[in-house]
């Protein structure tokens, strides 16, 4: 599918699997949306593991130079598009219960707590904070960057999705902690 946004118009191609619904909900939803499956910018002959290639990279260059969204294939209806929508944090008793979304190579943890479910919970850049993890408490910094932190230091910091994540400078938050996906983690004001 190939769809264009409400807001600054942006044109993003991809899998109709809900995916790209996190990205369009960032830009105000979608208000053209067509199926590429049989795209006459696609090549031939498409295979089957190789959407990428075939489908996904000849129609996103034919619309990064032109061409019209229309042309690209047969127009959907935004409403039918497969939407994932992430679980929201929960604000209890000046804390927020997050869940872990994912877990990068460095075991860096990325949260669902945006930067605007900060607002009157008292978690400030450079403020302790204290995580609880599977019934253990941590002693955390809200920094900007690692190296505002001490080789070792567990930091919560904003990432570059506008997200709040756990890591540890030089180390590894997911094996410490024992995070995992979909993981519940606590996280307060010290």
């Amino acid at each position: 599918m190939a769809v264009r946004t409400a807001e600054e118009g942006r044109l993003l191609v991809g899998p109709d699997n809900g995916l790209l619904s996190l990205a369009w909900a960032r830009f105000g939803g979608v208000v053209e949306a067509v199926d590429i499956t049989r795209s006459p910018h696609r090549l031939e002959p498409v295979s089957a593991t190789f959407h990428g290639r075939d489908l996904f990279a000849p129609v996103t260059a034919r619309l990064a130079t032109g061409a019209a969204l229309a042309d690209a294939g047969e127009a959907i209806e935004p409403g039918e598009l497969e939407e994932i929508e992430l679980p929201e944090p929960r604000r209890e008793e000046g804390e927020l219960t997050a869940q872990v979304l994912s877990l990068d190579r460095y075991g860096n943890a990325a949260l669902n707590i945006s930067h605007d479910d900060l607002a009157g919970t008292g978690l400030m850049l450079g403020r302790e904070v204290e995580i609880e993890a599977g019934g253990e408490r941590y002693l955390a910094t809200f920094t900007r960057t690692f190296a505002d932190l001490r080789a070792g230091g567990l930091l919560v910091y904003e990432d570059a999705y506008g997200n709040l994540a756990v890591a540890i400078n030089r180390g590894d938050a997911a094996s410490t902690l024992g995070l995992a996906p979909d993981y519940e983690i606590r996280v307060r004001p010290r």
